[in-house]
């Protein structure tokens, strides 16, 4: 019987579909030695963001063999060293279009939670304050949103943008047309132009920062900032002293350098709307997810065997 390994759990209504095919499947999360032991004896291995897929682990279930399959229940696959596995003879799958609808909606959410001072005010109600004077917001009408990156999660952003009367450029290192009400720009253009700036990239270790010192310099006075991609793609200190210059309005930011993040200039700053990481945690997107899990399982497996 073939064991698959969902080390970062999974929903119950795909757990019984795999088994209901024959599949033997193992949900809990383990750590160190747990996991090194395990993957020895697992055909398939599906993490979400938790689970490093690194060279040790990935060395020692190929030494056995026996894993072929490790699936990323998400977008981003960078907490696997992907090229590794496949050069070890290991298929590295992703559930791209799974989630795409609900990182859209909490990046917009985040842009009008930041703009009309939502998160914060929220908080003081809290502790008894009425201080209706003084959150007074932006509206997003007739506003610019500039999108660096224009994939799936990028474009349903764009789309409820259009909506709510927004001008929307967008950068992007393999598209470069206008699209529809989106205009290609640089992204030097994209910094200098927009009321709103959201990031749609992949983190990629090593690399500069895509917005640090050099891009707070150029941005626009008064922006803000929306992170719902990847932690590391922004330079957090940077953000705040940004922040803190009032170079930048505010930001909102649902990934991390470090998560959870130990930065409290960050945790603590007023200007900043946070949330732990959040983007696809709804049903929906959890559903679909073990749909797409579901069909790439059945797909490479059933053309194995």
């Amino acid at each position: 019987m073939l064991r698959i390994l969902a080390n970062d759990g999974m929903e119950k209504k795909t757990i019984e579909i795999l088994e209901k095919k024959g599949f033997e499947v193992l949900s809990g999360h383990l750590d160190g030695d747990d996991l090194l032991k395990e993957v020895k004896n697992i055909d398939c291995l599906i993490v979400r963001s938790a689970t490093k897929v690194r060279k040790d682990l990935i060395d020692i279930a190929a030494s056995t063999g026996r894993l072929k399959l490790i699936i990323r229940g998400g977008v981003g696959i960078d907490n696997i060293d992907a090229a590794y596995a496949i050069e070890k003879g290991i298929q590295v799958n992703n559930t791209p279009n799974a989630s795409s609808i609900s990182v859209a909606e909490m990046t917009f959410g985040h842009m009008l939670s930041v703009s009309r001072k939502i998160y914060l005010s929220n908080v003081t109600m809290r502790e008894g304050k009425w201080e209706k004077k003084k959150y007074q917001g932006t509206e997003l009408y007739g506003r610019t949103l500039g999108l660096i990156g224009f994939g799936r999660i990028a474009r349903e952003v764009a789309k409820r943008a259009v909506a709510f009367g927004m001008k929307v450029m967008y950068y992007d290192i393999c598209t470069a047309e206008n699209t529809g009400e989106c205009i290609c720009a640089t992204k030097d253009g994209i910094l200098r132009e927009s009321d709103f700036i959201s990031l749609h990239i992949p983190y990629k270790k090593g690399e500069p920062y895509v917005i640090g010192e050099k891009e707070f310099q150029i941005i626009k006075k008064g922006a803000y900032i929306i992170n719902c991609a990847r932690g590391g793609v922004i330079d957090e200190n940077a953000l705040v002293k940004a922040l803190d210059e009032g170079k930048i309005a505010g930001a909102a930011l649902d990934v991390f350098e470090k998560e959870p993040p130990a930065n409290e200039l960050i945790i603590k700053n007023p200007k900043i709307s946070l949330t732990p990481h959040i983007g696809a945690a709804t049903v929906e997107a959890q559903e679909r997810i073990g749909d797409e899990i579901v069909n790439i399982i059945d797909k490479f497996f059933n053309n194995k065997n």
